[in-house]
């Protein structure tokens, strides 16, 4: 068995292929978020990934930035979803203009990459430098909570398989909770039916509470002008227009909207 850091990541066809999102619901989210909450029109997709979401919310008027760390996705961005710029960036820390942006965009998890303190200070310090006064941050990921006296997404492996030009792929994802290090740590085995070797990837989401999440960003300068676990775009049953957020933050997705009031 051989180990890839992540094979979605680079192989961004087989990562739209597994997770499509033919609807853009992920996309048209944010845009109402966006709207709703009065957001100007600069706007960084950070964690951008093939760039679907980034092309909708350029689509819908906004000048946006996608960014990620990941040079394969940001090169199949600019072929499959033009019309965003597109730049590499680190989400710990960054640095692409001083109030350069009016909302920053953090979709899927990919916040809670940030895996430590100095990792998520270091992103929300990038993000409040990033944001011009009163710009939005708006996150959607994994919602630690919901591991609290719940063990259902934890008991058993989930097999998923999906066929991608005329090969079919199989994943078991095993998923443990690291309770010292607040980390969600996934283990997952790609096999497919070309006969080439099982590939096993592993990684981790930081697992944070929602009152933690309220203190992170009030201590860097934010409001929190919403917090709820739903409807989302990965909520079941999933947003649809005209839907609004919730007041509770129990299921398993959490989303945030909140506003930059102390510039740095």
């Amino acid at each position: 068995m051989t180990t890839a850091a992540n094979l979605l990541t680079d192989n961004p066809e087989l990562y739209e292929a597994r997770f499509p999102d033919p609807d853009r619901l992920a996309g048209r989210w944010t845009e109402d978020c966006l709207r709703r909450y009065g957001a100007g029109p600069r706007v960084l997709d950070l964690g951008c990934g093939t760039g679907r979401d980034a092309a909708h919310l350029h689509a819908a008027g906004r000048r946006v930035t996608g960014a990620d760390l990941s040079e394969a996705m940001l090169a199949h961005a600019r072929v499959h979803h033009p019309g965003p710029a597109y730049v590499r960036a680190d989400l710990h820390g960054f640095d692409l203009g001083r109030g350069a942006f009016d909302a920053v965009v953090c979709l899927d998890s990919a916040l809670l990459y940030c895996h430590t303190n100095d990792q998520l200070d270091g992103f929300l310090t990038s993000c409040r430098q990033a944001l011009a006064p009163g710009g939005l941050l708006v996150a959607e990921m994994r919602n630690g909570a919901y591991f609290l006296g719940r063990t259902d997404l934890l008991d058993a492996p989930k097999v998923n398989s999906f066929t991608w030009r005329g090969t079919e792929y199989r994943s078991t994802t095993t998923l443990t909770v690291d309770r010292t290090a607040q980390l969600l740590r996934r283990v997952r085995v790609w096999t497919a039916d070309d006969g080439s070797p099982p590939v096993q990837q592993r990684s981790a989401w930081r697992l944070l509470f929602p009152q933690e999440l309220r203190y992170v960003l009030a201590a860097h300068g934010f409001e929190v002008l919403d917090l709820h676990d739903g409807p989302g775009p990965r909520t079941e049953p999933a947003w649809r227009e005209g839907r609004l957020p919730g007041m509770t933050t129990d299921a398993d997705r959490l989303h945030v909207v909140a506003r930059l009031t102390t510039p740095h």
